[in-house]
């Protein structure tokens, strides 16, 4: 199935149940296609003053690469505890799963008019701190640029300036992400990361949200 399919179904059931699906914009795409893939859905929902990140994975095939697809305008404190549900979900599933099969959040292409996709299959999340001793890099709502220590950075620079310092001992790098920051800026950070910084690391899986 290809992303023009994944899109009618994002239609259908968007008409189907009156709800749809604002998603992310980005000008480059990570990833262009995924094959073999069922959806997850979390809405933009209001229950009076309340926002609500209402999780729908009725469709959802264990076997299959999960395609997430997320409104935008949810913030980070509401829509990853969803993406836990739903990871925990998969992978405590023993009887059906399928180890090759990947999870990825979806996103519009606005150069190259089509959805995209970024994968998070080994991402852990964590609603908390990061544990004392860990050298941070804090992504804050608004901003477009990151905080490492005192200083405000381009997410480019972050692995130039961790490898500048003379460290006694060399300390984890971590990422804090600002837990009122909308998904859609998660999103673009996420983009700049995969391209700038994390294909340059052996493995970053965990990501606090705070």
């Amino acid at each position: 199935m290809k992303y023009f399919t994944l899109l009618f179904c994002l239609l259908i059931f968007s008409c189907g149940k009156k709800q749809d699906v604002l998603l992310p914009k980005s000008n480059v795409s990570i990833v262009k296609d995924v094959q073999d893939h069922s959806p997850v859905y979390i809405f933009f929902k209001k229950e009076g003053k309340d926002t609500i990140a209402d999780l729908n994975r009725k469709s959802a095939i264990i076997s299959t690469n999960w395609i997430v697809n997320i409104d935008k305008r949810l913030p980070l404190k509401l829509v990853i505890p969803q993406v836990m549900k739903m990871q925990e979900k998969k992978r405590s599933e023993k009887m059906h799963q399928n180890e090759e099969s990947e999870n990825y959040y979806s996103y519009a292409d606005s150069v190259g008019k089509n959805l995209a996709f970024l994968p998070f299959t080994k991402v852990i999340y964590k609603m908390e701190k990061p544990t004392v001793g860990s050298f941070v890099v804090y992504f804050k709502k608004g901003k477009k640029q990151v905080f490492m220590g005192n200083q405000e950075i381009k997410v480019s620079e972050i692995l130039k300036q961790f490898y500048s310092i003379k460290f006694e001992k060399v300390p984890d790098l971590v990422f804090l992400f600002d837990k009122d920051m909308t998904y859609e800026e998660y999103i673009q950070y996420k983009i700049l990361l995969q391209k700038d910084v994390t294909f340059n690391l052996d493995t970053l899986p965990i990501e606090f949200i705070f």
